[in-house]
């Protein structure tokens, strides 16, 4: 069935397309084809597959295991660096000490710093005979290709996050009201959990989804550092490049429409947070 619209809606469209400024056409254009088309080729691969098969491979034991592996991993890491990077923001904001600039400057090497080349260090950092490993490997501590070493992975590359996030909102905090609480008789305690704490809550939650959804989606690093065995530290972007590389190509679509909506849920997620961020400043 063919949709046609009246000629004078028509020209009126086409009126109020001309109007529109041309920055407005061209910010369009672009998410157009560089994230809708993409997205929505991906469903629709996904959807040509028949619902049994789709079901099959998106719950297959494997898949299931990569699933526990990447989102459990990612929130322990993302809860780690809340705790750390809330502490390392709270250093550089409060605090002067020799070469805070370049400790300023290197929270952000994982932006930097190429993912394969991070996890090729941190595997000969943190491996049996590394500068780091070797001290735990005769505890019979293995983290280089385990799922361990994928959360160090995962916690390095997210890390950034965090920091980045909660750094800007303490430094707009006035240290006064720290001074009126400790004079009111307040302990440090008390004054970190009642008045520091709330207003930075937002930004550290923020902070923590995009680290979280960071390092769902790592891949170049974790590739690395980790054994790709199933059911012990395979993670599901690299589950996908295996489906690739045995030209299974509707297993790994089917497993990244997963990702996918996940990662939506994720980014809506954190829009939520940060209007929450934004009305609690507001009060």
């Amino acid at each position: 069935m063919t949709i046609s619209f009246p000629r004078q809606q028509r020209s009126n469209y086409l009126a109020f397309l001309t109007k529109l400024p041309w920055t407005w056409r061209i910010t369009w254009a672009y998410l157009i084809v560089m994230l809708l088309i993409p997205v929505l080729a991906m469903f629709v691969k996904a959807s040509s597959e028949p619902l049994p098969r789709f079901w099959q491979v998106v719950t297959s034991p494997v898949a299931l295991a990569a699933y526990d592996v990447t989102f459990t991993t990612s929130l322990v890491t993302a809860l780690f660096n809340g705790v750390f990077g809330t502490l390392i923001a709270w250093v550089l904001v409060r605090y002067d000490f020799p070469l805070k600039r370049l400790v300023d400057a290197s929270v952000d090497l994982p932006f930097a710093l190429p993912t394969a080349v991070a996890g090729l260090t941190l595997a000969n950092v943190y491996s049996d005979v590394g500068w780091i490993g070797s001290l735990f490997a005769p505890l019979g501590i293995k983290i280089s290709f385990t799922r361990l070493g994928v959360g160090i992975a995962m916690t390095f590359i997210s890390l950034p996050f965090v920091v980045r996030t909660v750094q800007p909102v303490l430094q707009e905090m006035e240290k006064d009201i720290e001074e009126a609480a400790w004079c009111l008789g307040a302990s440090p305690g008390q004054t970190f959990w009642k008045v520091i704490f709330p207003p930075i809550m937002p930004a550290v939650l923020t902070g923590v989804a995009l680290g979280f959804s960071r390092a769902v989606g790592e891949f170049g690093s974790t590739v690395i550092i980790s054994s790709n065995t199933p059911y012990k530290d395979l993670i599901a972007p690299v589950l996908i490049f295996q489906r690739l590389e045995q030209y299974d190509l509707s297993a790994a679509t089917a497993i990244g429409v997963v990702l996918l909506m996940i990662s939506l849920v994720l980014l809506l997620t954190i829009n939520l947070l940060q209007a929450w961020g934004r009305r609690y400043d507001a009060s």
